[in-house]
């Protein structure tokens, strides 16, 4: 007797996505059949998700990046967009241009060096129609750009529909971009308690969110929901399926077109983004733009000075105080700092003693005091 063919991986999950549609289909559309109609719904997508990832992994397709240096940006955009002559200018690298489409195959990596801040730099590959399902190796492309604090869109003037078409692919893998994340805990606690609903402040009802839990097998929770939100961002919420991320747009190639000024305003009102217009070719606002990163990445560069010359610098994060400073330097600094001399923007004079909540600025210079001191 022959023995059975096993499904593959792949074949398993078609399988399930198959039983979930039916599903889906057959259940009537009403009040009572929402909150599973929207479990479904959050279902399905993530099957079609792993089907891609896995005939991926079958393929051996796929890309690793390893992060380096104080905070990573990618570059995303159509191919011939402009995002390699683009790299070559921000970050120390060599990322081969040409004009015409595909040039960039590969994630390429640089660094740009800016207020003493290393920011690394990913040139993403081309992203085209369709790349949430995985068309031109999009999949693994958008899954790599989450690793990244900062996403610089880069857009040819000439094709502004070009971000439209982009924001729709970040829109089906769930990645939100310059919006804030909605305050939803679920922590787990020991078994037997239920599900205890510490606030809610959603127009969900307290049992709905009972019943969403419920479905997705959370049994024993405690719920806490700081802001209002749809069913379906809670169950995305929930199921650790969105990410929310920071971005800006380099609107490119401004030296061919005489309006870009009114297309770069109309772009900024219409995605809630800062956009830098720019020329790759002629190198034009170069500069803008890499304040424009640093800014947006809420970062700032401080500095050690011990002998109180500027030196050593620390790259924190905008709002850090002087107990964040040392605790980045080492935990141990952090349990003996109980003060610091500052001088620079957030000091009153110069050598201001200051306590550990005192808050940085750009551009300080600290000098940690020890608590026996």
């Amino acid at each position: 007797m022959a023995e059975e063919k096993r499904p593959n991986k792949k074949e398993a999950l078609e399988g399930k996505l198959e039983e979930y549609k039916k599903e889906y289909a057959k259940t009537k559309h009403n009040k009572a059949t929402n909150l599973h109609l929207g479990i479904l719904r959050a279902k399905i997508a993530d099957v079609k998700k792993e089907i891609v990832e896995a005939g991926k992994r079958q393929k051996g397709e796929g890309f690793f990046v390893r992060k380096r240096g104080d905070a990573t940006v990618a570059l995303l955009g159509f191919p011939s967009a402009g995002k390699s002559s683009l790299i070559n200018l921000l970050a120390n690298t060599s990322s081969k241009t040409a004009a015409y489409a595909f040039t960039t195959t590969t994630i390429i990596p640089g660094t740009m060096i800016y207020k003493d801040a290393h920011i690394q730099i990913f040139d993403m590959p081309g992203i085209i129609e369709d790349a949430h399902k995985g068309v031109g190796g999009g999949k693994s492309v958008l899954a790599a750009l989450k690793t990244s604090d900062l996403v610089v869109f880069v857009v040819d003037v000439g094709n502004v529909a070009q971000l439209d078409m982009i924001m729709r692919e970040l829109e089906a893998l769930h990645i939100k971009i310059n919006r804030k994340a909605p305050r939803v805990d679920v922590i787990e606690v020991e078994k037997n308690t239920g599900i205890e609903i510490g606030f809610n402040r959603s127009d969900i009802s307290d049992d709905d969110v009972r019943d969403i839990l419920t479905e997705l097998r959370f049994h024993n929770v405690f719920v806490r929901i700081g802001d209002k939100l749809s069913l379906d961002e809670l169950i995305e919420m929930v199921m650790g399926r969105s990410s929310y991320m920071r971005g800006i747009v380099a609107l490119n190639k401004i030296d061919t077109s005489s309006d870009y000024e009114r297309i770069a305003a109309e772009m900024s009102k219409k995605w809630g983004m800062e956009v830098v217009s720019v020329s790759a070719r002629d190198e034009v606002n170069i500069e803008k733009l890499k304040e424009s990163v640093y800014r947006n990445l809420g970062i700032m560069t401080v500095y050690l000075s011990p002998d109180g010359k500027e030196k050593n610098p620390l790259i924190l994060k905008k709002g850090a105080d002087i107990g964040d400073a040392a605790a980045r330097l080492h935990t141990k600094l952090m349990d003996v700092t109980r003060s610091a001399y500052v001088t620079g923007p957030s000091a009153k004079f110069d050598r201001q003693r200051v306590g550990v909540e005192h808050e940085l600025k750009e551009g300080d210079r600290i000098t940690f005091i020890r608590g026996d001191r």
